[in-house]
């Protein structure tokens, strides 16, 4: 399955499109004010030490301190190898301290970035590790001989003065020795003039930032089953280009700049299938349909048959449902980028062979995905477990915030319970105050139902309390929204 690549540019944000199978598979937003910072290189200030949690907040530049947790300390890392006992974080940070961190996870919600000192810097071919002297290769270049090769290739390259060590990218499979000595070169001169940085600067300070989207679509996503990677932006176009010509020669032929009268993103119709994944429900050619929530902790997808009734028999109609909406959950997971814990309820199968089935066709859906995952089989219940690394915000979490009106619960309090509401707040301030009216500011739904019926309701409080109860329409405001103004 071939997959095309659509860029298109904005002075204000970039948005890329990964379509194949005549949809959207993957979608990638990056805004100019908020650009992502996994990959950044920064000199942090230990800001606070907590040995209760082993982990310490750093201050970066950014809005929220970052989180530093003692199994993303170097030395940490290298005491487990040789078998040692870890040393206390209180004993390797203090308050004040200066040093270089990487951001591994951008903030998510209300929690700061995750940072680690383990630094790595990637490359188009190699990601190189200043602090770790080994050589690995990429568990996706699963032929031996090529395998070898490349170790040999990489042992052969390494200088004898070097420190560090690298990790052989998928994207090194079949390359020469020139262009993997030309990506070495260029990642150990990258780390000298960081270092060289971070000898005269104070903290904090950004060392280093990862590339543009644009830039990080030839390095990172592009891959054999590439085909054309069109970008509506003469500018944009004309630096990738020039960087692919240094850096990914072979994929400058499949780069073309598109001119079109119309927007790139409408001749794809990326734009609706954007506005889609953001509703809860995904519908499915046979009828069903799928249920996305997301949540603080997890993400659950609920299958449902809907309209369906094919197939020969119930179990039949099940599992021809459950077949599709493997297919669908896979997309939407790459779709809307969700991460972390995920829950999938399929509709329950009786016999096992199709359980089996089933698992099978998600599996095989899901590898097309970059992002590492985990897929369990079925629980006792009857649900599917699997995990999805989290690095960045949902699509959802990049566009959306939560309704001002119900304040992200998805329901608000229906028009009678704000009645009622109302009527105990009046209550409580006649015992306290003495006003000459109480005057009721609410919205339209409210004030009619207090008009209607609950007429009877407002004319006894009003002969109870003594007072005269007037009552406005407020344009602007909600429905759970009120004021009692005291006259």
């Amino acid at each position: 399955m071939t997959e095309d690549i659509l860029i298109n540019v904005t002075p204000f944000e970039t948005r890329v499109a990964i379509v194949g199978q005549g949809a959207v598979q993957e979608l990638h937003i990056e805004r100019s004010v908020q650009r992502g910072h996994v990959g950044s290189l920064y000199l942090g200030k230990v800001v606070r030490v907590l040995p209760g949690m082993q982990s310490a907040f750093v201050d970066i530049g950014l809005e929220r301190a970052a989180f530093l947790h003692i199994a993303d300390l170097r030395e940490n890392r290298s005491e487990r190898t040789q078998g040692n006992s870890v040393t206390p974080i209180e004993k390797l940070l203090f308050e004040g301290q200066t040093l270089m961190v990487q951001v591994a996870k951008d903030p998510l919600g209300a929690k700061g970035a995750r940072l680690t000192t383990q630094i790595s810097i990637a490359g188009r071919m190699l990601v190189y590790l200043p602090f770790e002297p080994h050589i690995g290769i990429s568990q996706k270049i699963d032929d031996d001989t090529e395998r070898t090769r490349l170790r040999e290739r990489l042992e052969a390259l390494t200088p004898d003065d070097e420190k560090g060590g690298v990790i052989v990218r998928t994207q090194a499979e079949g390359a020469s020795d020139e262009e993997i000595r030309a990506d070495l070169d260029y990642l150990r001169t990258l780390w000298r003039m960081i270092q060289a940085t971070a000898r005269t600067a104070g903290a904090p300070l950004l060392l280093h930032q990862d590339l543009t989207l644009a830039q990080r679509v030839l390095r990172d996503m592009v891959t054999p089953l590439t085909g054309k990677i069109q970008v509506d932006s003469r500018t944009v176009f004309a630096d990738m280009v020039a960087w692919a010509r240094q850096y990914t020669p072979a994929v400058e032929t499949r780069l073309g700049h598109y001119s079109g009268e119309r927007p790139l993103f409408d001749m794809y119709g990326v734009d609706e299938e954007i506005a889609r994944a953001l509703s809860r429900r995904v519908d499915l050619k046979s009828g069903g349909y799928l249920i996305v929530d997301q949540t603080e902790a997890l993400t659950t997808v609920d299958v449902n048959t809907g309209g369906y009734i094919g197939g020969r028999n119930f179990d039949d109609t099940i599992f021809k449902t459950n077949l599709e909406a493997a297919q669908a959950i896979a997309r939407q997971l790459r779709l809307r980028n969700l991460g972390g814990i995920i829950i999938l309820d399929f509709i329950d199968m009786e016999d096992e062979g199709h359980r089996q089935a089933v698992l099978a066709a998600l599996e095989k859906a899901l590898q097309p995905d970059r992002t590492r995952m985990t897929l369990n089989g079925f629980t006792q219940l009857g649900l599917v477990e699997m995990t999805r690394k989290r690095t960045r915000d949902s699509l959802a979490h990049q566009l959306c915030e939560p309704c001002p009106t119900c304040q992200g619960r998805g329901n608000v309090r229906t028009p009678r319970t704000i009645c009622y509401e109302i009527l105990r707040e009046i209550l409580r301030e006649a015992r306290q105050f003495n006003p000459r009216e109480f005057r009721i500011v609410a919205s339209q739904d409210v004030i009619d139902l207090f008009l209607e019926e609950e007429s009877q309701h407002l004319a006894m409080l009003g002969d109870f309390v003594g007072k005269r109860i007037t009552l406005e329409v407020a344009a602007g405001y909600v429905q759970e929204t009120y004021d009692i103004v005291l006259m």
